[in-house]
């Protein structure tokens, strides 16, 4: 039977979506992966990804968050 550990649950201020991050370890083996969950009302839109990607979707949410985040400098 696969294995999934939920890491976090939110709701997106915005939108009010419900985002879920989950680790799913698969009972036939290999690499775990990252899945991403999606509800909106009744709708559901999952991704499942492995570290290299999560790593490079990181990296680039990242960079845009800290831009709009940061408070504007003066020139």
């Amino acid at each position: 039977m696969d294995k999934i550990t939920t890491l976090e649950k939110f709701r997106v201020p915005v939108g009010n979506q419900e985002i879920e991050l989950q680790q799913i370890e698969f009972a036939a083996g290999g690499e775990p992966l990252l899945r991403l969950r999606i509800r909106e009302g009744s709708r559901f839109t999952i991704f499942d990804i492995d570290a290299v990607t999560a790593a490079h979707w990181a990296e680039l949410m990242g960079a845009w968050s800290k831009q709009r985040l940061e408070p504007a400098k003066d020139s």
